[in-house]
């Protein structure tokens, strides 16, 4: 287990990109607030829905940064770890402060996800996700997404109702299309998201989470504080 924990250690740190010129936002801290849902059509089917509803703050509450609906199908080979999601997206973004001018973006995605249990106690995930997106006033713009996240329990041995877990993940995002529109550019590298949490383990498909994510870019950075309630049913 110990063994286990110093790798885990040990990737997040070759995750984390060298952001050392990044300032700070102005705003020090925003907040998200999440509920993320999945489930199956039947018991043992393979196919399922799964989607999370987001309201993104510029500060911890009253200035929306982003509104965030997302959901689609998900299907689970036989004999398998692997899930596929194939999914959508609809976001309202917009600018910081009393302004509310919006801009609106249709997302399409597909993603493989697929969990490693690492010892006996060290449950992690690792997911890949390609976007195509569609902002309003830009040309089609495209993304790559590579995260992977861990969940360790504190007070019993494994996950399981009424278990405290430490939850962390790190994700990286790159862009693909780079010309979007009127002579614009965007970097190769879009930015990092790294994230620690404690959670809690209601019952069985009932979890939350209340963590903190720094979001760092080559010229920015920013610390998120996230509060997520977890819904599988």
């Amino acid at each position: 287990m110990k063994n286990h924990f110093y790798t885990l250690l040990f990737a997040f740190y070759l995750c984390i990109p060298n952001n050392i010129n990044a300032q700070d936002d102005p705003n020090d801290i925003g907040a998200w607030y999440m509920y993320i849902f999945e489930t199956r059509f039947q018991k043992d089917s393979l196919w399922g829905v799964q989607g999370d509803v987001q309201h993104r703050n510029y500060n911890v509450i009253g200035d929306l940064q982003q509104l965030l609906l997302r959901g689609g199908i998900t299907y689970r080979p036989k004999e398998s770890k692997l899930k596929f999601f194939l999914g959508y997206a609809f976001i309202i973004g917009e600018k910081v402060g009393d302004s509310r001018e919006k801009t609106i973006e249709n997302r399409f995605f597909p993603e493989a996800s697929f969990p490693i249990k690492l010892g006996k106690g060290i449950y992690s995930s690792h997911r890949f996700r390609y976007e195509i997106r569609f902002i309003e006033n830009q040309d089609l713009r495209t993304r790559y997404r590579y995260g992977m996240f861990f969940n360790i329990p504190l007070n019993k041995p494994v996950i399981e109702p009424k278990t405290t877990y430490l939850s962390l993940y790190n994700e990286i995002f790159i862009n693909g299309q780079r010309h979007i529109g009127d002579g614009k550019t965007v970097p190769f590298f879009d930015r990092n998201r790294l994230y620690g949490a404690l959670g809690y383990f209601f019952k069985k498909g009932l979890k939350m989470q209340l963590g903190l994510m720094r979001q760092t870019s080559n010229t920015s950075g920013k610390n998120q504080l996230q509060l997520s309630l977890h819904h599988n049913f």
